[in-house]
Order: C-alpha cells, then structure tokens, then sequence
C-alpha cells in the first residue's frame, strides 16, 4: 500500500469524526486568554498524526498571537488550518500563527484551526492526557493537558478537561 492511500484513512478518523466528553476541569489560563476543552482523539495503530482542539477566549482589549505549540509526546506541534474547497480537503500550516483576536473567541476544532501533532511514536489513549505548551506573542507560554477522548464520541455538552497552569 502507498502512503496516498494510508493517509485518507488516518486523516479521516483523525478530523471527520464527533467527539465530546463529560469531564469539567478548571480552564488554563494566561491573562487576558482562557483555553478550555483542550483534546485529543484516541489515535488508530501505527498513526503518526493527531490532532489537537481547544477553545482560546481573549477577553482583553489586544489582539495576540498563538505563534507555536509543543508537546514531549510529540516530535513536533504544529498549528494549522483546514479548508473546504468543494469536495477537496486543504491543510495547510500557519507558519506566522494564529490570531487571537481582543474580545473574541478562537475555536481549534475538526474542520477548521487545529493543532498538529506529528511525530507521535506512542498512539495517545483514550482517558489518558497529553502535556503541551502554547505561546503566545503577548501571553507567553500556557501548560495544559489535552484529555484524550474517543475516536467517536458524542459532542461536548459542557466543558472539557483543561489543567496545567500559566507560565510566561
């Protein structure tokens, strides 16, 4: 089999499916920026790539910046952007970030903003957590744990597992 033909598989689970959970945890935070329900999907054997979901909230009155993502799990953390141009799926990487706007919500989700996660040598779990930093051109770095959920799963009602802590 050619990797064209693994691929479609991969990102299909990886993006088209739902997902959701029942955990509440307290949001990370980085003043004026909250991100809750950071995730992950529950990842196929021997898939290389995860994506990552969150809500970013800035309630201050500047715009800022997601400028780059890690993880230990992680070869690399990537932030991206997912299209549809007709039947055609683009992704590209955001290599100058992602804007945050002042008073605005940013949501990281399948279908839309995303985090990458490449280079993953051990599959993530369901119900375990994923370390990550993001960093912010005004806020500085933020550490959370992204909950690791179903493949499929039901959308989330309320708020996800965020914790970890903000540090600049």
């Amino acid at each position: 089999m050619t990797l064209k033909f693994l691929a479609a598989p991969i990102l299909g689970a990886i993006f088209l499916g739902s997902f959701g959970s029942s955990a509440i945890a307290e949001p990370a935070a980085a003043a004026p920026l909250t991100i809750t329900q950071p995730h992950i999907r529950a990842m196929p054997p021997q898939a290389p790539v995860a994506g990552g979901y969150a809500i970013i909230a800035n309630t201050g009155a500047q715009d800022d910046r997601l400028i780059s993502a890690s993880s230990p799990r992680a070869g690399e953390v990537q932030i991206h952007e997912m299209t549809m141009n007709g039947n055609v799926m683009k992704m590209r990487e955001l290599p100058e970030g992602l804007p945050i706007p002042a008073g605005e919500t940013v949501a990281l989700k399948p279908g839309g903003y995303h985090l990458m996660f490449l280079g993953v040598t051990q599959p993530y779990a369901e119900g375990e957590t994923v370390p990550a930093t993001l960093v912010f051109e005004k806020a500085g770095s933020i550490d959370l744990d992204f909950e690791v959920r179903p493949m499929r799963a039901a959308p989330a009602a309320g708020h996800g597992h965020a914790s970890g802590h903000a540090g600049h």
